[in-house]
């Protein structure tokens, strides 16, 4: 049977590393037996409105709950109310959905089972700013973050130490019921602390972990916001504290499973997978450079990998923002790649991310062919003018070569596939 096209297979092994983190099938096998009490689902995230359908279709006792995931990401579900929010810059809806949340946790006891489902985006969904610091606020302090080129890990430590929900507090509120979290991780290394802010999980870091970041990158805040960082009244509940004794985290979906499906998909179709790792961070463009190098090793040498074969990867870039294209961390990876590779023959991408949704645009990622810079010129495309405007949506968008998936209503961040086919 001859192997698929570069762009079948790439879109193949993309939708393989989906499928391997779909709610419907990663969260039914971790559901606990009925407690003797009440059974409460709350939950955040772009795959929480999935999970919540999930935990409906295979609980079967008495439920209720609130979850709250991004627009456009819902599902309709029966017994566990679904609100929609806004992601990446927080909003009122999200303000709200929080607040409601700590309200259902009162009044439980130890008889009854709290479901926690968490997956990556529930930092900005739960909304729900510390006392001393408003909405407006945070929304510009997380404009000013995900601008900055900070990891999702310092994004999310000061994102804790403002809030009211995230960095354990949710668990805190849930005491003395027995809390089980179900996280879908989307952060390298999966540390489920790390996961939304980890909203049910203890937090062992601090407010001057947090000013040190701001400081980092020079992140200016008014000054209400740094003298509550500085004075401590913000700090979390730290691991050991009494309201984490009922409380169990199992992380059920990550990248390094979606890797491993993706690669399953590579051997079937008769090409050498090579993963990379689960966890690469960095400036896309910085990690595209080390891609390229690795892409152009195989089709030279056959190191590490002989032809035809495919290096996958996952994690989470970083784009600090200098121009004013539209673009989105995948596109802007591809768009490096692209003027790294310089049109090597026989070498194809896509990257995208899990979600469906490439940063805050209408597409997952991309994908790059071999001939795409030779296309661009045709267009009158500049490569390198493009990507200094960090333009990589436009630069696709015009070659026609987007991936447009819609919600996937899952996230195990970024996926990436470079194909050598020579």
């Amino acid at each position: 049977m001859p192997r698929p096209s570069p762009r079948l297979l790439l879109t193949d092994l993309f939708q393989s590393a989906v499928r391997a983190a779909d709610p419907a099938a990663c969260v039914p096998r971790h559901l606990p037996p009925l407690p003797k009490g009440r059974t409460l689902a709350i939950g955040a995230g772009k795959a929480a409105a999935a999970m919540a359908r999930a935990v409906e279709d295979h609980w079967p006792g008495e439920l209720s709950g609130l979850v709250v995931t991004r627009y456009g990401h819902g599902v309709p579900c029966r017994r566990i109310e679904v609100v929609e929010a806004a992601h990446p810059v927080p909003d009122e809806a999200g303000q709200r959905a929080a607040a409601r949340m700590l309200a259902v946790l009162g009044g439980l006891t130890s008889d009854d089972l709290v479901l926690a489902l968490i997956s990556g985006g529930g930092s900005a969904l739960l909304a729900l700013p510390f006392d001393g610091v408003t909405l407006a606020e945070k929304q510009q302090l997380n404009r000013a973050l995900l601008n900055s080129g900070a990891s999702i890990a310092e994004m999310n430590c000061v994102r804790k130490h403002l809030s009211a929900i995230k960095g354990g507090r949710l668990a805190a509120a849930a005491w003395p019921a027995r809390l089980l979290t179900l996280a879908i991780s989307d952060v390298p290394g999966d540390d489920p602390a790390v996961v939304a802010s980890g909203p049910t999980v203890a937090d062992p870091t601090t407010c001057a972990d947090a000013l040190a970041i701001l400081q980092r990158y020079r992140i200016a805040v008014p000054p209400p916001v740094e003298d509550l960082l500085r004075s401590g009244l913000s700090e979390t509940p730290k691991p050991g504290d009494a309201c984490f004794a009922h409380c169990e985290t199992r992380v059920i979906a990550t990248a390094q499973g979606s890797l491993a499906a993706a690669a399953e998909a590579a051997r079937a179709a008769g090409v050498t997978p090579l993963i990379l790792g689960d966890a690469i961070e960095g400036e896309a463009r910085e990690v595209a450079k080390v891609m390229a190098g690795i892409a152009k090793s195989c089709a030279q040498y056959g190191v590490p990998a002989r032809p035809p074969c495919v290096l996958i990867s996952g994690g989470e870039t970083t784009v600090t923002v200098r121009g004013q294209g539209r673009g989105g961390r995948n596109a802007e990876f591809l768009l490096a790649l692209a003027v790294a590779l310089d049109g090597l023959a026989g070498v194809h991408a896509l990257a995208g991310d899990t979600d469906g949704i490439d940063g805050t645009e209408d597409n997952a990622g991309a994908i790059l062919t071999a001939d795409a810079l030779l296309r661009a010129r045709a267009l009158g495309l500049d490569a390198r003018a493009r990507l200094a405007d960090n333009d990589g949506y436009g630069f696709f968008a015009a070659l026609g070569d987007l991936v447009v998936t819609g919600p996937t209503r899952t996230n195990v961040n970024d996926f990436r596939a470079i194909l050598i086919d020579k």
